[in-house]
Protein backbone atom coordinates (compact mmCIF):
# COMPACT_ATOMS: atom_id res chain seq x y z
CA UNK A 1 0.00 0.00 0.00
CA UNK A 2 1.22 3.75 -0.97
CA UNK A 3 0.87 4.57 3.02
CA UNK A 4 2.41 8.22 3.12
CA UNK A 5 4.49 7.48 -0.42
CA UNK A 6 3.85 7.54 -4.23
CA UNK A 7 5.62 6.08 -7.24
CA UNK A 8 5.49 7.54 -11.02
CA UNK A 9 3.19 5.12 -12.16
CA UNK A 10 0.28 5.51 -9.78
CA UNK A 11 1.11 9.51 -10.36
CA UNK A 12 0.75 9.32 -13.98
CA UNK A 13 -2.74 7.01 -14.18
CA UNK A 14 -4.00 9.18 -11.36
CA UNK A 15 -3.50 12.44 -13.70
CA UNK A 16 -4.41 10.63 -16.65
CA UNK A 17 -7.89 9.57 -15.49
CA UNK A 18 -8.50 12.78 -13.81
CA UNK A 19 -8.06 14.55 -17.74
CA UNK A 20 -10.40 11.98 -19.08
CA UNK A 21 -13.19 11.67 -16.51
CA UNK A 22 -16.33 14.08 -16.72
CA UNK A 23 -16.55 16.93 -14.25
CA UNK A 24 -13.46 17.58 -11.53
CA UNK A 25 -12.70 14.39 -10.68
CA UNK A 26 -9.39 15.24 -9.61
CA UNK A 27 -8.53 12.46 -6.89
CA UNK A 28 -7.94 9.16 -7.13
CA UNK A 29 -7.88 5.96 -4.53
CA UNK A 30 -6.82 2.55 -5.84
CA UNK A 31 -7.55 -0.64 -5.30
CA UNK A 32 -7.70 -4.34 -6.96
CA UNK A 33 -11.34 -5.17 -7.94
CA UNK A 34 -14.67 -3.83 -8.86
CA UNK A 35 -16.16 -4.89 -5.19
CA UNK A 36 -13.61 -2.90 -3.24
CA UNK A 37 -14.41 0.23 -5.00
CA UNK A 38 -17.91 -0.11 -4.61
CA UNK A 39 -16.85 -0.41 -0.77
CA UNK A 40 -14.30 2.51 -1.27
CA UNK A 41 -16.99 4.66 -2.66
CA UNK A 42 -19.62 3.79 -0.29
CA UNK A 43 -17.45 4.22 3.39
CA UNK A 44 -16.08 7.13 1.56
CA UNK A 45 -19.11 8.61 1.50
CA UNK A 46 -20.69 7.98 4.38
CA UNK A 47 -17.23 9.15 6.37
CA UNK A 48 -17.46 12.19 4.13
CA UNK A 49 -20.77 13.02 5.86
CA UNK A 50 -19.44 12.18 9.04
CA UNK A 51 -16.85 14.97 9.01
CA UNK A 52 -18.68 17.59 8.16
CA UNK A 53 -21.30 16.83 11.03
CA UNK A 54 -23.99 14.85 9.56
CA UNK A 55 -23.41 11.33 10.46
CA UNK A 56 -26.94 10.63 10.13
CA UNK A 57 -26.54 10.35 6.80
CA UNK A 58 -25.32 7.04 6.43
CA UNK A 59 -28.31 5.68 4.06
CA UNK A 60 -27.63 4.26 0.38
CA UNK A 61 -30.06 4.66 -2.52
CA UNK A 62 -29.47 1.99 -5.20
CA UNK A 63 -31.84 1.24 -8.65
CA UNK A 64 -33.94 -2.06 -8.49
CA UNK A 65 -31.49 -4.73 -10.59
CA UNK A 66 -28.58 -2.89 -9.40
CA UNK A 67 -25.43 -4.99 -9.02
CA UNK A 68 -22.12 -3.42 -7.53
CA UNK A 69 -20.24 -6.15 -6.50
CA UNK A 70 -20.35 -9.10 -3.99
CA UNK A 71 -18.46 -8.59 -0.89
CA UNK A 72 -21.16 -7.37 2.24
CA UNK A 73 -20.85 -3.63 1.74
CA UNK A 74 -21.47 -3.80 -2.45
CA UNK A 75 -24.36 -6.73 -1.55
CA UNK A 76 -25.79 -4.03 0.70
CA UNK A 77 -26.79 -1.93 -2.49
CA UNK A 78 -27.26 -4.99 -5.14
CA UNK A 79 -30.85 -5.72 -5.69
CA UNK A 80 -30.25 -8.93 -7.63
CA UNK A 81 -31.48 -11.99 -5.55
CA UNK A 82 -29.24 -14.79 -6.77
CA UNK A 83 -26.34 -13.13 -5.44
CA UNK A 84 -27.75 -11.61 -2.59
CA UNK A 85 -30.28 -13.13 -0.62
CA UNK A 86 -27.75 -15.74 0.59
CA UNK A 87 -26.33 -13.30 2.71
CA UNK A 88 -29.00 -11.10 3.79
CA UNK A 89 -29.21 -11.16 7.84
CA UNK A 90 -25.28 -9.53 7.20
CA UNK A 91 -26.16 -7.18 5.05
CA UNK A 92 -27.92 -3.38 6.07
CA UNK A 93 -29.75 -3.09 2.94
CA UNK A 94 -29.97 0.05 1.28
CA UNK A 95 -33.13 1.75 -0.33
CA UNK A 96 -34.65 0.91 -3.35
CA UNK A 97 -35.70 3.21 -6.13
CA UNK A 98 -37.39 2.17 -9.31
CA UNK A 99 -35.26 1.50 -12.34
CA UNK A 100 -36.05 3.68 -15.53
CA UNK A 101 -37.94 0.66 -17.25
CA UNK A 102 -38.72 1.80 -20.89
CA UNK A 103 -42.53 1.94 -21.30
CA UNK A 104 -44.60 -0.62 -23.39
CA UNK A 105 -45.23 2.07 -26.06
CA UNK A 106 -42.03 4.10 -25.38
CA UNK A 107 -39.66 2.48 -28.41
CA UNK A 108 -40.14 5.51 -30.30
CA UNK A 109 -39.12 7.96 -27.82
CA UNK A 110 -36.01 5.45 -26.88
CA UNK A 111 -37.20 4.73 -22.97
CA UNK A 112 -37.87 8.86 -21.92
CA UNK A 113 -40.90 8.35 -20.59
CA UNK A 114 -39.74 5.43 -18.55
CA UNK A 115 -36.96 7.98 -17.22
CA UNK A 116 -39.06 10.79 -16.51
CA UNK A 117 -41.34 8.08 -13.99
CA UNK A 118 -38.37 6.78 -12.54
CA UNK A 119 -36.64 9.89 -11.49
CA UNK A 120 -40.44 11.49 -10.49
CA UNK A 121 -40.17 8.47 -8.33
CA UNK A 122 -36.44 9.24 -7.11
CA UNK A 123 -37.77 13.08 -6.46
CA UNK A 124 -40.33 11.73 -3.96
CA UNK A 125 -37.90 9.32 -1.84
CA UNK A 126 -35.06 11.92 -1.48
CA UNK A 127 -37.27 14.72 -0.52
CA UNK A 128 -38.83 12.46 2.51
CA UNK A 129 -35.53 10.82 3.42
CA UNK A 130 -32.75 12.90 1.71
CA UNK A 131 -31.64 13.95 5.70
CA UNK A 132 -30.19 9.79 6.18
CA UNK A 133 -29.53 8.82 2.61
CA UNK A 134 -25.05 9.54 2.31
CA UNK A 135 -25.28 8.70 -1.75
CA UNK A 136 -27.11 7.44 -4.68
CA UNK A 137 -25.18 4.54 -6.47
CA UNK A 138 -26.30 3.54 -9.93
CA UNK A 139 -25.08 1.74 -12.96
CA UNK A 140 -24.85 4.84 -15.93
CA UNK A 141 -27.20 3.61 -18.71
CA UNK A 142 -26.50 -0.19 -18.41
CA UNK A 143 -27.28 -2.73 -15.76
CA UNK A 144 -25.91 -5.75 -16.05
CA UNK A 145 -26.30 -8.62 -14.00
CA UNK A 146 -30.22 -7.91 -13.82
CA UNK A 147 -30.07 -8.75 -17.39
CA UNK A 148 -28.27 -6.13 -19.81
CA UNK A 149 -30.90 -3.15 -19.03
CA UNK A 150 -30.24 0.14 -20.76
CA UNK A 151 -32.06 3.32 -19.80
CA UNK A 152 -32.50 6.74 -21.08
CA UNK A 153 -29.86 9.39 -20.66
CA UNK A 154 -32.06 11.69 -19.20
CA UNK A 155 -32.49 9.36 -15.71
CA UNK A 156 -28.93 10.45 -14.95
CA UNK A 157 -29.66 14.01 -16.23
CA UNK A 158 -32.28 14.20 -13.63
CA UNK A 159 -31.03 12.41 -11.09
CA UNK A 160 -27.97 15.00 -10.90
CA UNK A 161 -29.87 17.59 -10.34
CA UNK A 162 -32.02 15.78 -7.56
CA UNK A 163 -28.60 14.78 -5.71
CA UNK A 164 -27.27 17.82 -5.87
CA UNK A 165 -30.83 19.58 -4.82
CA UNK A 166 -31.34 17.34 -1.77
CA UNK A 167 -27.42 17.14 -0.68
CA UNK A 168 -26.96 13.24 -2.06
CA UNK A 169 -23.55 12.23 -3.11
CA UNK A 170 -24.16 10.64 -6.19
CA UNK A 171 -21.83 6.96 -6.91
CA UNK A 172 -21.45 6.19 -10.91
CA UNK A 173 -20.14 2.89 -11.25
CA UNK A 174 -18.56 2.47 -13.97
CA UNK A 175 -17.05 -0.79 -13.37
CA UNK A 176 -18.48 -2.48 -16.39
CA UNK A 177 -19.71 0.72 -18.42
CA UNK A 178 -16.27 2.55 -18.78
CA UNK A 179 -13.51 2.39 -20.48
CA UNK A 180 -15.50 2.78 -23.98
CA UNK A 181 -17.87 -0.02 -23.70
CA UNK A 182 -21.25 2.08 -24.66
CA UNK A 183 -19.57 3.99 -26.31
CA UNK A 184 -17.95 6.89 -24.81
CA UNK A 185 -15.00 6.37 -22.87
CA UNK A 186 -17.35 6.91 -19.38
CA UNK A 187 -21.24 6.02 -19.58
CA UNK A 188 -21.55 9.10 -17.57
CA UNK A 189 -20.42 11.43 -20.83
CA UNK A 190 -23.44 10.44 -22.84
CA UNK A 191 -25.64 12.47 -20.02
CA UNK A 192 -22.92 15.18 -19.87
CA UNK A 193 -22.98 14.53 -16.18
CA UNK A 194 -20.46 14.32 -13.41
CA UNK A 195 -20.90 11.80 -10.29
CA UNK A 196 -19.30 13.04 -7.09
CA UNK A 197 -17.60 9.70 -7.06
CA UNK A 198 -16.89 7.51 -9.61
CA UNK A 199 -15.75 3.72 -9.41
CA UNK A 200 -13.74 2.42 -12.47
CA UNK A 201 -12.30 -1.45 -12.79
CA UNK A 202 -12.37 -4.38 -14.93
CA UNK A 203 -11.41 -2.35 -18.70
CA UNK A 204 -8.78 0.07 -16.74
CA UNK A 205 -6.19 -2.55 -17.23
CA UNK A 206 -7.15 -4.82 -20.52
CA UNK A 207 -8.14 -7.40 -18.43
CA UNK A 208 -4.40 -8.21 -17.63
CA UNK A 209 -4.16 -7.22 -13.78
CA UNK A 210 -6.16 -5.98 -10.78
CA UNK A 211 -6.83 -2.87 -10.16
CA UNK A 212 -9.56 -0.58 -9.43
CA UNK A 213 -9.70 2.79 -8.89
CA UNK A 214 -12.40 5.49 -7.02
CA UNK A 215 -12.12 9.23 -8.55
CA UNK A 216 -13.59 11.54 -6.21
CA UNK A 217 -14.24 15.32 -6.50
CA UNK A 218 -12.56 18.24 -4.43
CA UNK A 219 -15.45 18.86 -2.05
CA UNK A 220 -15.35 14.75 -0.92
CA UNK A 221 -11.50 14.88 -0.53
CA UNK A 222 -11.67 18.04 1.75
CA UNK A 223 -13.85 16.34 3.89
CA UNK A 224 -10.67 14.11 4.91
CA UNK A 225 -7.89 16.31 4.71
CA UNK A 226 -7.29 16.69 7.95
CA UNK A 227 -4.46 16.54 11.78
CA UNK A 228 -6.80 14.49 13.30
CA UNK A 229 -5.83 11.03 12.01
CA UNK A 230 -9.79 9.91 12.96
CA UNK A 231 -10.71 11.87 10.00
CA UNK A 232 -8.81 10.45 7.50
CA UNK A 233 -9.97 7.74 5.33
CA UNK A 234 -8.34 4.83 7.28
CA UNK A 235 -9.00 1.68 4.55
CA UNK A 236 -6.25 0.39 3.12
CA UNK A 237 -5.00 -2.61 0.50
CA UNK A 238 -2.11 -4.69 0.59
CA UNK A 239 -1.95 -3.91 -3.32
CA UNK A 240 -2.99 -0.62 -3.05
CA UNK A 241 -1.53 1.34 -6.39
CA UNK A 242 0.54 -1.27 -7.44
CA UNK A 243 2.78 -0.33 -9.80
CA UNK A 244 2.94 -2.99 -12.39
CA UNK A 245 -0.70 -2.61 -12.62
CA UNK A 246 -0.72 1.01 -12.94
CA UNK A 247 1.88 0.79 -15.44
CA UNK A 248 -0.04 -2.08 -17.24
CA UNK A 249 -3.18 0.58 -16.92
CA UNK A 250 -1.41 3.50 -18.59
CA UNK A 251 -0.31 1.38 -21.58
CA UNK A 252 -4.03 0.51 -21.55
CA UNK A 253 -4.76 4.57 -22.10
CA UNK A 254 -2.06 5.05 -24.63
CA UNK A 255 -3.67 1.94 -26.97
CA UNK A 256 -6.79 4.36 -26.43
CA UNK A 257 -5.19 7.40 -27.87
CA UNK A 258 -2.07 5.60 -30.41
CA UNK A 259 -5.17 3.24 -32.01
CA UNK A 260 -8.13 5.50 -31.70
CA UNK A 261 -10.26 2.93 -30.35
CA UNK A 262 -13.33 4.81 -29.75
CA UNK A 263 -13.95 5.61 -33.31
CA UNK A 264 -12.86 2.63 -33.97
CA UNK A 265 -15.47 1.01 -32.02
CA UNK A 266 -17.88 3.34 -33.40
CA UNK A 267 -17.13 1.98 -36.90
CA UNK A 268 -17.52 -1.59 -36.07
CA UNK A 269 -20.31 -1.30 -34.10
CA UNK A 270 -22.02 0.33 -37.13
CA UNK A 271 -20.80 -2.91 -38.97
CA UNK A 272 -21.77 -5.53 -36.88
CA UNK A 273 -25.68 -4.33 -35.92
CA UNK A 274 -25.67 -5.28 -39.61
CA UNK A 275 -24.40 -7.95 -39.07
CA UNK A 276 -26.71 -9.01 -36.71
CA UNK A 277 -29.68 -8.51 -38.49
CA UNK A 278 -30.63 -11.85 -38.45
CA UNK A 279 -31.04 -11.93 -34.82
CA UNK A 280 -32.44 -8.86 -34.90
CA UNK A 281 -35.17 -9.49 -37.12
CA UNK A 282 -35.75 -13.81 -35.83
CA UNK A 283 -39.06 -14.39 -34.74
CA UNK A 284 -37.69 -16.16 -31.58
CA UNK A 285 -35.80 -12.76 -30.27
CA UNK A 286 -37.25 -10.49 -28.31
CA UNK A 287 -36.50 -6.81 -27.47
CA UNK A 288 -33.21 -7.08 -29.86
CA UNK A 289 -30.54 -4.00 -28.21
CA UNK A 290 -27.68 -2.29 -28.67
CA UNK A 291 -25.26 0.50 -26.90
CA UNK A 292 -21.63 0.72 -27.76
CA UNK A 293 -19.89 -2.84 -27.93
CA UNK A 294 -22.84 -4.35 -25.77
CA UNK A 295 -25.01 -6.43 -27.93
CA UNK A 296 -28.20 -8.43 -25.94
CA UNK A 297 -31.45 -10.28 -26.91
CA UNK A 298 -34.44 -11.98 -25.03
CA UNK A 299 -35.21 -15.38 -26.18
CA UNK A 300 -38.46 -16.85 -25.75
CA UNK A 301 -38.10 -20.47 -24.39
CA UNK A 302 -39.39 -22.73 -22.14
CA UNK A 303 -36.60 -24.18 -21.17
CA UNK A 304 -35.76 -23.89 -17.41
CA UNK A 305 -32.22 -24.72 -18.10
CA UNK A 306 -32.02 -22.34 -20.96
CA UNK A 307 -28.68 -20.45 -19.59
CA UNK A 308 -26.68 -24.19 -19.04
CA UNK A 309 -27.71 -25.27 -22.55
CA UNK A 310 -27.11 -22.04 -24.08
CA UNK A 311 -23.46 -21.82 -22.73
CA UNK A 312 -23.15 -25.24 -23.87
CA UNK A 313 -24.77 -24.57 -27.47
CA UNK A 314 -22.13 -21.76 -28.17
CA UNK A 315 -18.88 -23.38 -26.41
CA UNK A 316 -19.45 -26.21 -28.96
CA UNK A 317 -18.87 -23.63 -31.65
CA UNK A 318 -15.86 -21.96 -29.81
CA UNK A 319 -17.75 -18.91 -28.47
CA UNK A 320 -17.87 -18.13 -24.40
CA UNK A 321 -21.23 -16.47 -23.83
CA UNK A 322 -22.53 -16.46 -20.42
CA UNK A 323 -26.69 -15.42 -20.42
CA UNK A 324 -28.58 -14.23 -18.02
CA UNK A 325 -31.24 -15.89 -17.50
CA UNK A 326 -33.00 -15.83 -21.07
CA UNK A 327 -30.95 -13.28 -21.84
CA UNK A 328 -27.95 -13.34 -24.32
CA UNK A 329 -25.66 -10.98 -24.58
CA UNK A 330 -22.32 -10.29 -26.65
CA UNK A 331 -19.83 -8.09 -24.86
CA UNK A 332 -16.56 -9.08 -27.62
CA UNK A 333 -13.47 -7.80 -26.56
CA UNK A 334 -12.23 -4.46 -28.82
CA UNK A 335 -9.87 -6.28 -31.13
CA UNK A 336 -12.78 -8.58 -32.52
CA UNK A 337 -12.96 -8.86 -36.09
CA UNK A 338 -15.92 -9.06 -38.36
CA UNK A 339 -15.74 -12.57 -38.67
CA UNK A 340 -15.23 -13.14 -35.37
CA UNK A 341 -18.42 -11.03 -34.67
CA UNK A 342 -20.51 -13.29 -37.03
CA UNK A 343 -19.09 -16.59 -34.64
CA UNK A 344 -21.08 -14.20 -32.03
CA UNK A 345 -24.05 -14.26 -34.14
CA UNK A 346 -24.15 -17.87 -35.91
CA UNK A 347 -23.80 -19.61 -31.86
CA UNK A 348 -26.87 -16.65 -31.30
CA UNK A 349 -28.95 -18.06 -34.13
CA UNK A 350 -27.78 -22.07 -33.11
CA UNK A 351 -29.10 -20.98 -29.52
CA UNK A 352 -32.46 -19.65 -30.86
CA UNK A 353 -33.30 -22.11 -32.99
CA UNK A 354 -32.28 -24.92 -30.67
CA UNK A 355 -33.54 -23.50 -27.32
CA UNK A 356 -36.79 -21.31 -28.59
CA UNK A 357 -40.35 -21.52 -28.24
CA UNK A 358 -40.95 -24.03 -30.70
CA UNK A 359 -37.65 -25.87 -31.37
Amino acid sequence: MLAGFTHAPAVELAERLARLAPGALGHAFFASDGASATEIALKMAFHSWANRGRPEKSRFVALQGGYHGETVGALGVTDVAIFRDAYAPLLRAGLVAPFPARHADDHRFGGIRGAIDAADALRKLLAERHGEIAALIVEPLAQGASGMRFYHPEYLRRARELCTRYEVLLIADEIMTGFGRTGTMFACEQAGIAPDLMCLSKGITGGYLPLSCVLATDAVYGAFYDDRVERGFLHSHSYTGNPLACRAACAVLDLFEREDVLRANEAKAARFIQAAAPLAHHPGVRDFRHLGMIWAFEVESDHADFAARAFALALERGVLLRPIGKTVYFMPPYVVDDAQFALLVDAGLAIVQALGTGA
